[in-house]
C-alpha cells in the first residue's frame, strides 16, 4: 500500500502547507516503508501538477483535472477521494479550511474514523494529537485499514520544493454531484502572515502595559 496526500492549491499556486503535509507523510514512510503520492485535483491546474513533481520524495502526481472540481466542493471531491483511497493505507490533508473541509466527508462514507490534527507521527499507526484546545497532547491508535488523517502544519517541517522527479499521471475527476454550487470567496486580504501558518506567534495583555 501507498500513502496519499492531498495538495491544497488554488488551480494556480501550491499552498506552503502541502509540503508541511509531504513531510508528515514522510515520516508515515519511514515507519511503514511505504512510497508517497500526491494528489492535485482542480480545473486548469497542470502547472500546479508540474511544481508538485518536483518535490523531494513523491513517487506519483496524480491529476484530477475536470470543471466539476474548480472549487473543490466537498460533494464533488469526496467521491473520488473515496474511489481512491481503496489503494492507499493513509490518506493525508492540511488541517486547514480545506481539509477541514472535505476529510470528514471521506472519513464518514468509509465508515472509518478520522485523525486530526495530528502533531506528531509516533509509528505508522499511532499518532500525537492536541486536545483540550492544546493544554493536553494525546496518542491516538487507529486499526482502520484506511486512515484519514489531518496534519497540523506549523508542527512539521516544509519538505524540500525541488529534488524530486516524480510521474504525472492523469486520472478521472468524476462528474458535479449537483449537490452544491461555488458562488464566490470574499478573501480578507492583509499585510500580516496568516496565523495558522505563523511559525511564533506572539501576543500580549495586560502584563505588557499600555505602551
Amino acid at each position: 500500500m501507498s500513502i496519499l496526500v492531498i495538495a491544497e492549491h488554488d488551480n494556480a499556486e501550491l499552498k506552503p502547507a502541502t509540503l508541511n503535509t509531504v513531510t508528515a507523510a514522510q515520516q508515515i514512510a519511514q515507519h511503514s516503508g511505504d512510497s508517497i503520492d500526491l494528489l492535485i485535483m482542480g480545473e486548469n491546474c497542470t502547472g500546479v501538477a508540474e511544481t508538485a513533481a518536483k518535490i523531494a520524495g513523491i513517487g506519483k502526481v496524480l491529476v484530477a483535472d475536470n470543471t466539476a472540481l474548480a472549487a473543490q466542493l466537498p460533494e464533488n471531491v469526496a467521491p473520488l477521494l473515496v474511489e481512491l483511497a481503496k489503494n492507499y493505507s493513509h490518506v493525508l490533508a492540511p488541517a486547514t479550511t480545506f481539509g477541514k473541509n472535505i476529510m470528514p466527508r471521506v472519513a464518514a462514507l468509509l465508515d472509518v474514523s478520522q485523525i486530526s490534527d495530528i502533531s506528531a507521527v509516533e509509528s505508522a499507526d499511532t499518532f500525537e494529537r492536541p486536545i483540550y484546545a492544546g493544554n493536553a497532547l494525546a496518542l491516538v491508535q487507529s486499526s482502520d485499514s484506511i486512515k484519514i488523517i489531518t496534519v497540523r502544519t506549523t508542527k512539521f517541517d516544509a519538505a524540500a520544493a525541488e529534488g524530486g522527479s516524480a510521474a504525472i499521471e492523469t486520472i478521472d475527476g468524476g462528474a458535479d454531484a449537483g449537490l452544491s454550487s461555488f458562488q464566490g470567496v470574499d478573501a480578507v486580504k492583509s499585510e500580516r502572515p496568516e496565523l495558522t501558518t505563523a511559525r511564533i506567534v506572539v501576543s500580549g495583555g495586560r502584563g505588557m502595559g499600555s505602551g
